[in-house]
């Protein structure tokens, strides 16, 4: 007779974790994409409009705001350059393989928490320290023990993805119906079965959330990390250009950061959508 899998009821206490905000009806119904699109929109252009008339007229010097031709032209000069591109693919390196560290530690940890109470009880609360201490919190003691070099740029990367990527996981397994465990249990599933055909199918949702919201975490550590300390990534180039005065590289560089940042979370919602779409009848 297989042992039961260690599950706790819906019911029972579980760290909290980030989760995705419940998705609310619009009143024109279903099928409208193409007007949530339009929605986004007015936001923008009405910050863009602002920020044109305010350097066209003048309202706010073009030391403190350069006029958006002027970020334009600088973003066209560092395209020209290959500036642009090899900071982006160095940043785009560097989150990637933080993020990768990030995210296998952080399964793994998060599957032994949500599946042990032993493991649970004696790691949560130190996992628990460890995460509220801040990026930047750890970057004094990981200069000392291993430089300014790339292993402390993917470290704290890797921090960043790793606590919200753990406690979705947590959250994912400790919140399958207690209903479906007992079906698995009546068919007779192995330990294996269990986990494979009913426990990781119903925590994919959760899980795929911290996945997400660990490489915005990771994107954004990036971002800090080299402004403090590199040579090279898209952050040298803000620091590069305040250094200089030269604010419309600046805000140049930061429409890149938002942009690349905003691609990479859509690659994964594009990834999400496929693996749920089992799921689209049932719910």
């Amino acid at each position: 007779m297989t042992t039961p899998i260690a599950l706790p009821t819906q019911e029972s206490t579980s760290p909290t974790a980030v989760t995705s905000p419940v998705r609310r009806v619009r009143w024109w119904g279903s099928g409208s994409a193409w007007r949530d699109g339009l929605l986004a929109w007015p936001v923008p252009l009405l910050l863009f409009a602002s920020w044109w008339v305010a350097a066209e007229h003048g309202w706010v010097p073009p030391q403190v705001l350069p006029p958006p031709e002027a970020v334009w032209t600088a973003l066209l000069d560092s395209i020209a350059s290959g500036d642009l591109q090899s900071n982006l693919l160095i940043s785009l390196q560097r989150v990637l393989g933080g993020f990768a560290v990030g995210l296998a530690g952080g399964l793994l940890l998060g599957v032994a928490m949500g599946l042990s109470p032993t493991v649970n009880d004696y790691v949560f609360p130190l996992f628990k320290a460890f995460s509220q201490v801040p990026v930047l919190g750890w970057l004094p003691l990981l200069m000392l023990l291993v430089g300014i070099d790339e292993a402390l740029k993917i470290l704290l990367i890797s921090k960043a993805a790793l606590v919200p990527v753990t406690l979705n996981t947590v959250q994912g397994i400790r919140s399958v119906p207690t209903r479906l465990i007992e079906v698995g249990r009546v068919l007779g599933f192995t330990r294996w079965q269990m986990l494979s055909r009913v426990v990781f199918p119903a925590a994919v949702a959760p899980i795929w959330n911290g996945i997400r919201y660990g490489l915005t975490h990771a994107w954004l550590a990036l971002v800090v990390v080299e402004l403090l300390a590199s040579s090279e990534g898209l952050g040298f180039m803000i620091v590069y250009g305040r250094q200089l005065f030269q604010l419309d590289v600046v805000m140049a560089a930061v429409v890149i950061v938002g942009v690349a940042g905003y691609l990479l979370d859509k690659v994964l919602a594009a990834i999400e959508t496929r693996l749920l779409r089992w799921r689209k009848e049932a719910f």
